[in-house]
């Protein structure tokens, strides 16, 4: 089957396109990308007016199954992928048991290749259970499929553990992810330490919990001459360290997520639960570091760090609640309010950190509109507004962050190897 997208405005910063251009798509691949293509198309989509990306890639995402398919399963959770201009996620270990052997690894390829709407990539545990203990056994779990591993939701407190962990990596080529979190600090914390958590009579996290464990990850990563990537970071001494140590040439890329760079502390003042995230939501102060790292290239990607919970694990006292918001479906349209509107970022660097950066992170061809690559696309009107309802999430889950606001930009097509997977 041939699809032709006409008259849109393709921005793929991989091969250095910013403008109006026809892409023509054969099959799984696209077979043409220029001016006025004259085709006799099997179908046509005329996308004047709007913007033409390759498909987002999400390096943070939580489908929950296997063991918790109450909260979000590969299907639910791809195909709100696909309503949010998604083609490619990576799925994180802290599955129900966790991703940290073959035998579950196995379980679930098996669901993806059945239910997946979008790519699935796996990301598997650092240690077994996530516990921090023992290391899996990462060349196994490799041959099994995965392309990173992380302990996702927790850190490994042990440096030689972790300083094992990334040399095993590097050895096995696999990605290093980090969630870095310091529990001797954090503790039993619910929101950013300081005023507002005082105003609101709720423990508080430190920066420092975040901020001296990403120091302690990157010099591991250093000493072993090792690639790690820190995963949602949220304050701005975050960013200086990691701003430093790529100037050093340690080999260190890092990611964000929407909620850290549109929603702060203040936020909260409504104990509204949706908005109870880890690592916590922080200061305006942060918001414009993280944005001043997004600008300056310290922060190479945005991720969604899509965290479903059900109703009863979130419409209950704060202390109790969940941590944690859904992403998939809004991410791109929070980046183009709170970075294109503002002129932190332009639609092309937006792109780039939404699609080629994590492709090239993780190590996988996506990321571009390349002849003869993937077509995975997404079409984009960029100025058309629209409120954030509960009512009209994809996702099993409906705990976003950013219900009841208005942001622009909105996810008209997503085509996924060369079929419409989601049209608005």
């Amino acid at each position: 089957m041939k699809l032709l997208i006409k008259n849109g405005h393709v921005i793929d910063p991989g091969n250095k396109i910013d403008g109006v251009m026809d892409i023509l798509v054969e099959g799984e691949k696209i077979s043409k990308v220029a001016k006025c293509i004259d085709n006799k198309a099997d179908a046509i989509i005329d996308a004047a007016g709007k913007i033409v990306i390759p498909g987002i890639v999400d390096m943070h995402v939580h489908l929950r199954e296997p063991g918790r398919e109450d909260k979000e399963t590969v299907f639910s959770g791809t195909m709100a992928a696909a309503k949010g201009g998604v083609t490619s996620v990576l799925c994180m270990p802290n599955t129900s048991p966790s991703l940290d052997s073959t035998k579950v690894v196995k379980i679930l390829g098996d669901i993806i290749r059945e239910t997946a709407n979008v790519d699935v990539f796996v990301c598997g545990a650092i240690t077994v259970g996530r516990a921090g203990k023992e290391l899996v056994n990462i060349g196994d779990l490799k041959k099994e499929g995965i392309i990173a591993i992380s302990d996702d939701g927790a850190s490994v407190d042990s440096d030689g553990l972790m300083s094992k962990a990334l040399k095993d990596a590097k050895k096995e080529k696999v990605l290093v992810i980090c969630h870095s979190e310091d529990k001797a600090l954090s503790g039993k914390g619910l929101v950013n330490r300081g005023f507002i958590s005082t105003r609101l009579g709720l423990r508080g996290i430190s920066k420092e919990a975040e901020y001296k464990r990403v120091s302690r990850d990157i010099k591991l990563a250093e000493d072993s001459d090792a690639v790690v990537h820190i995963a949602h970071v949220s304050c701005a001494e975050s960013v200086e360290i990691i701003k430093r140590a790529k100037k050093k040439g340690v080999k260190v890329t890092a990611e964000t997520a929407p909620h850290y760079f549109s929603l702060n502390e203040e936020d909260l003042l409504d104990y509204n639960t949706n908005m109870k995230i880890n690592p916590p939501l922080r200061t305006k102060d942060d918001i414009l570091a993280i944005k001043q790292g997004l600008k300056d290239g310290t922060i190479d990607i945005i991720a969604s760090d899509h965290a479903p919970h059900t109703e009863s694990e979130k419409e209950i006292e704060f202390e109790y609640a969940e941590f944690g918001s859904t992403g998939l479906e809004t991410e791109l349209a929070v980046g183009a309010t709170e970075l294109v509107n503002s002129g932190i970022l332009t639609w092309s660097e937006l792109i780039r950190k939404m699609s080629l950066n994590p492709a090239m992170v993780l190590g996988i061809d996506k990321g571009t509109l390349g002849v003869n690559k993937a077509a995975d696309i997404a079409i984009i009107s960029p100025n058309k507004e629209w409120v954030v309802k509960k009512e009209d999430f994809v996702s099993k889950s409906k705990n976003s962050a950013f219900i009841g606001r208005k942001l622009k930009g909105i996810v008209e097509y997503t085509i996924y190897k060369g079929k419409v997977t989601y049209k608005a």
